[in-house]
């Protein structure tokens, strides 16, 4: 059985409904302040405000200087477990800071599809995870991310914005006590940072419920003066990407004009009973 979606129109507001008793993540609160982001950051990280206005423009160019430049696949995930530190947490937020508008038609996307289990892969600073875990329709979130400054920032955030008791972090998909299967799976900007993005789908549609949705974006590009150089966009690499995505997902229409997209598995499809033959 289908699980039941609350339905939201395009002009839908709460970026995170409340319940009586539960936590108000509102997209208002969003477009404001970032969940109180700047705030949480300089507590989080022991700046200034000052301090932490200064750093945040620098942050993608930060990043970008620790990357090692010729990236070997096999050390991927050491750059992003190992390497990258405060460093992430500083890009990603001034990404989300500067690119407010845009995040909140994914928080809307996110309100009109999550429920259930909710895998968020690549948490980041958690926006998502954050918000999705205030859903009244969601019974918890499970935040994955390589960084574990990530992790700690994100559970750190979740206690003061009172919603630790739905959301909880985890390095991997292996981790202990994650469901087997999920109703819900988003992943945000994350898959052109992976050596395989097409095995990572694979695993995606091996742990989404026939019944789920999983939302979705890439950018599979290194920029056009290199900005981005932590990005693969190997043609073969993006060519298996698309060819796994179409034989596992179908894509369900939305209303929001952004990248992200929504799908289902195709093996949620029923084959439809053979017309009878004509006498």
């Amino acid at each position: 059985m289908r699980l039941a979606i609350p339905e939201c129109s395009a002009a839908a507001e709460p970026a995170a409904a409340a319940t009586d008793s539960g936590p108000q993540l509102t997209l208002q609160q969003f477009l404001a302040d970032g969940f109180a982001l700047r705030e949480q950051l300089a507590e989080f990280l022991g700046l200034t405000a000052a301090e932490l206005a200064a750093r945040l423009p620098q942050g993608k160019a930060d990043l970008a200087r620790l990357h090692p430049g010729a990236f070997d696949p096999e050390r991927a995930a050491a750059f992003y477990e190992e390497s990258v530190g405060d460093g992430h947490l500083l890009e990603l937020a001034a990404w989300h800071l500067g690119s407010a508008d845009y995040i909140a038609d994914t928080l809307r996307l996110q309100a009109h599809f999550a429920s259930g289990q909710v895998l968020d892969f690549g948490g980041g600073i958690g926006s998502h995870a954050l918000a999705a875990a205030a859903l009244p329709q969601v019974e918890r979130v499970w935040c994955i991310d390589l960084n574990p400054r990530n992790r700690a920032f994100v559970q750190w955030r979740a206690e003061r914005l009172g919603v630790a008791d739905k959301l909880s972090c985890h390095r991997d998909l292996e981790a202990a006590g994650l469901p087997a299967r999920f109703d819900t799976l988003v992943c945000l900007d994350v898959l052109e940072h992976l050596p395989d993005p097409a095995a990572q789908l694979q695993i995606f549609a091996d742990r989404l419920h026939a019944h789920g949705h999983a939302l979705l974006n890439w950018y599979f590009f290194q920029g056009f003066e290199g900005e981005y150089p932590f990005h693969f966009d190997d043609p073969a690499l993006v060519e298996r990407f698309f060819r796994t995505l179409q034989r596992q997902f179908l894509e369900v229409f939305h209303p929001w004009l952004i990248t992200t997209r929504c799908y289902r598995p195709l093996s949620a499809e029923r084959p439809t009973a053979a017309p009878a033959a004509l006498s």
